[in-house]
């Protein structure tokens, strides 16, 4: 079973390891830029900085990272952090 629990400084961790910039902070959210580098495609990211996210603001998140397969996605997550 793939865990679904991180807290929202995991995932931007995660995010940031792998090329998204922490663009900057408003309230307790975290919003991250990223620039494809082979197709200059642009994604900007808001993860709320929760010790918990729920499931819902959780598939939101990957989608904006334009994840095709959330549960992969969360599998993805879950082995980087």
């Amino acid at each position: 079973m793939v865990s679904r629990d991180f807290s929202g400084r995991e995932i931007v961790n995660v995010l940031r390891s792998f090329g998204y910039r922490h663009d900057r902070t408003r309230g307790d959210h975290a919003v991250l830029k990223y620039t494809h580098p082979d197709t200059g495609e642009k994604r900007t990211v808001t993860v709320p900085l929760h010790d918990r996210v729920r499931i819902g603001t959780l598939q939101n998140i990957a989608k904006q990272c334009g994840a095709e397969d959330f549960r992969k996605w969360c599998h993805w997550i879950d082995d980087n952090r």
